[in-house]
């Protein structure tokens, strides 16, 4: 079956081409033209993929996204006009997986779109085992859920790809470019910037004190690893 795209926009000329070269390589596409109908649209179908605008009639992109994280796991591109880092930022605290600055390229947002659906298709375990306890944390790869102390993280798909990239390899550090290239699945389109701030939502998530963290440990002038427990 092909993989659902929810194009969120409301400049009809942008839909436009995006549905065009979105369906011409194989994609099922839906369309909202403001943040109301993209909740509505995104709770009912879950589709697999979604492209967002900020800049949305009725609530903004920002809203929207919060929003359909509470029910939806699937990868958040958000499209912004702007340039200000304080909005890319902000996409990624509230859940979005990347982001892309217009006017962009064609191939690029192709090149995020394939690469962001590669990793959930290919997202499994690393090893035999389908549960792995560190700590007070416990990685089932099976189920693709991590608990800690029995409770369930409510964690989007990014933030769980990277916590298994890096709990399976305890001990192991990794520069932000090979997280940008493994995890998120590309290397010349990414931007580091997009690990600092899904590695600091997730310890917000998975630290008792994210300030202090026990488990995902900066590594100065080199990148992340997770603590061996």
């Amino acid at each position: 079956m092909n993989e659902k795209i929810l194009v969120v926009d409301d400049e009809k000329p942008i839909v436009d081409i995006l549905k065009y070269n979105l369906t011409k390589e194989g994609y099922s596409v839906l369309v909202a033209y403001d943040g109301d109908e993209a909740i509505k649209i995104g709770f009912k179908e879950n589709p697999d993929l979604i492209l967002l605008d900020i800049m949305l009639p009725k609530q903004d992109g920002f809203s929207v996204c919060k929003k359909l994280r509470e029910k939806i796991t699937s990868p958040i591109i958000m499209l912004t006009a702007r340039g200000e880092e304080v909005d890319k930022v902000l996409g990624l605290e509230l859940g979005a997986d990347d982001y892309i600055t217009k006017p962009f390229s064609m191939r690029e947002l192709m090149a995020r779109v394939k690469a962001n659906l590669r990793r959930v298709a290919i997202s499994g375990p690393l090893d035999s085992e389908d549960i792995i306890k560190l700590g007070d944390l416990e990685l089932d790869l099976k189920s693709y859920v991590v608990r800690k102390r029995n409770k369930t993280l409510d964690l989007t798909f990014r933030e769980y790809e990277l916590i298994k990239y890096l709990a399976t390899q305890a001990g192991q550090v990794f520069t932000r470019e090979k997280l940008l290239e493994e995890v998120w699945g590309y290397e010349y389109y990414g931007d580091i910037r997009t690990v600092d701030v899904t590695v600091r939502r997730l310890r917000e998530k998975v630290e008792d004190d994210a300030a202090n963290p026990a488990y995902i440990i900066t590594k100065r002038g080199v990148g992340y690893y997770f603590k061996k427990q």
